[in-house]
């Protein structure tokens, strides 16, 4: 999702200053759902990384291939 595709309302005060934010349902949902994989791909962060082949390899060796 991309801020282009948001549909945001805002809520102002007496100066006209944004104060809050009123998103449609289904693009919030969304929003916390890519904070969620963002967060997860932060915690994993250095964990080690296979190669396609050790996976593959792996893979097999578990008979999920």
């Amino acid at each position: 999702m991309n801020t282009t595709s948001l549909h945001p309302q805002y809520i102002v005060d007496d100066a006209n200053q944004r104060k809050s934010v009123i998103l449609p349902l289904e693009e919030f949902e969304t929003l916390m759902e890519d904070m969620a994989d963002l967060a997860a791909v932060a915690e994993r962060r250095e964990e080690a990384t296979l190669s396609h082949e050790e996976l593959v390899a792996e893979l097999k060796a578990d008979g999920l291939l």
